[in-house]
This record gives C-alpha cells, structure tokens and sequence, in this order.
C-alpha cells in the first residue's frame, strides 16, 4: 500500500472507531483525507473494501516485522517469540483494533465479520506454529488449545492492567503468562488431556470459511470410516441409520442429531475417534445449513 493510500485508510480507521462503522459515510473519509471521490474509488471499491484493506495491511505489517526478528535466529529461541507477540499486541494497541473488531462483529456485516475471523484465526495458526517450534514437535496436537488460553490469558490481563492502571510492560506480561503456559503444556502432555480436538479445528475453519459441506461428502467419508472399522453391533446400527437416513430426499434433522452423539462417543480412545468426530462434526455442520 502506497503511501498516499495508506494515509486514507489511517483517516477511514480513525473515523470508524471514532463514530462507529455504520455511522461513517464514504463523504466522510473523503473530506477527512482531503481527496477526491475519484481518487477514493481508485483506492477502494468500497466502504467494506476499505476495512479489508485496512485488516490486510495492518496483518502484512505485523507479518513482515515478525518475519524480520527471525531472520538469522534460532526458532526455538525463547525470547524471539515473545518479542513477535509483543509486537503484535502493540500494534494492535496503537491501531486501537480490539475495538474496531469488536464494532465489526456487533454490526450486520457479513463479510466483514468473516474477515475477522480470519484474521484471527490466521494469527491463531500463526502462534500454534511457533509454539512447536519453540517448545517442541511433540507438543503439537496441544498447540492450538494452547494459543486459545494464551490469548485468553493476555485479553483478561491486559483489561485489568488498563482497568487498573498498573505499570507493567507487554514484553514482560507476555514472559509471564507464557510461563504459565510451559506449565500447562507439561501437565497437558502428561495426562494426555485436550478440550479441543483437530476435528474442532477443522469445524472452526469450515466455519469460518463457510464452506458447503455435500451429501457426496460426507458419504465418502463415511465409506472410508466403513473401510477402515471394525464396527461393534451398536456402532453397527448407529451408522446404519445415519447412513439411511443421508440418503433421504428429505433429511429429517429430528432423526439425525440425536444419533451423532452416541455415534461418536463409541469411539473414544480408538484408532478412529479422529475420523469419527471429523464425520459426526460435518453432519452436524450439515444439518445446521439446511
């Protein structure tokens, strides 16, 4: 983004914050950026296409800078990766974007909405990898969970650190809490124990995507589970009229959710649970679109 672009979508981001997103007006940024409606629409086709700019930037900012801080440097490099996130967070602190997220995911903006969300989780994956590279392979089915509690952790502190005005660095609260979180790592290995399973994963983007799960498949993925069980009589007939009912011109979603639980409970602590929660979290996907 050329410089005098950026400057409009400074402008535009300092207006929806400080009126709101549905408040301000294209006129508005225009005049506030002292440029022509031509020169806007050259920029941007639209109000939306401007705070997708704005999100697209300010990411590809962060990005760049955190790509910088590890050229040259060991990856597993405890204090590389609390220099990335602390910078992260100060960005967003002086762009003021917790609050522009919150106003977007208040509003009746779809496709806004979906850009946060995006963003979001892309900033998610982004600190799961770096927590197993720093930490370690082994930790890797647990890195997702793992970034969902950091940054719960660092939305609450930050709030009380603001709240109540106490004097203490990003870098440092980010050293902390990530310290909490060594801890939780160990004990999570050492019991084996998640809440959130890759099946979630995939659902969280699927829905975050809002891709359009098929009949076709889930039907394949049923055959390759079929493929691969060996079903006891339950799992049997669980599957049996799950399939059955797939099949129907009409689906009756009365029929089906309540055989999805069992079905996947079944499961547990088998070879397949992954494949099985994958499956039953699809239909239930499914089922919610229809």
């Amino acid at each position: 983004m050329n410089n005098r672009k950026r400057h409009v979508a400074n402008v535009a981001l300092r207006l929806f914050l400080e009126k709101g997103i549905q408040q301000t007006s294209i006129q508005e940024i225009i005049e506030q950026a002292n440029i022509s409606k031509g020169t806007f629409y050259n920029y941007f086709s639209s109000k939306n296409d401007c705070i997708a700019k704005i999100l697209e930037t300010l990411r590809y900012d962060a990005s760049q800078i955190r790509m910088e801080m590890q050229i040259g440097k060991d990856e597993e490099d405890r204090q590389i990766l609390i220099e990335q996130i602390s910078i992260l967070i100060q960005l967003n602190e002086e762009h003021n974007l917790n609050a522009l997220f919150e106003a977007i995911l208040s509003s009746n903006e779809k496709e806004l909405k979906k850009l946060v969300m995006h963003h979001r989780i892309y900033e998610m994956e982004w600190l799961a990898k770096r927590f197993t590279e720093v930490f370690g392979q082994h930790i890797e089915e647990y890195s997702f969970e793992c970034t969902i509690l950091f940054y719960g952790m660092m939305q609450h502190i930050m709030f009380t650190m603001r709240v109540t005005n106490m004097p203490r660095s990003i870098h440092q609260i980010v050293d902390v809490i990530l310290s909490y979180m060594e801890l939780i790592i160990s004990k999570m290995i050492e019991q084996d124990s998640k809440l959130i399973d890759q099946s979630a994963i995939h659902l969280l983007r699927a829905n975050v995507d809002r891709r359009i799960i098929t009949v076709e498949e889930l039907m394949e993925l049923a055959q390759h589970i079929e493929k691969e069980a060996t079903f006891t009589q339950e799992q049997q007939d669980l599957f049996t009229v799950i399939i059955s009912e797939l099949k129907q011109d009409r689906i009756r979603k009365s029929v089906l959710q309540p055989l999805l639980k069992p079905f996947q409970l079944t499961f547990m602590k088998t070879p397949l649970e992954a494949q099985v929660n994958t499956f039953t979290n699809m239909v239930w996907y499914f089922l919610k679109a229809l």
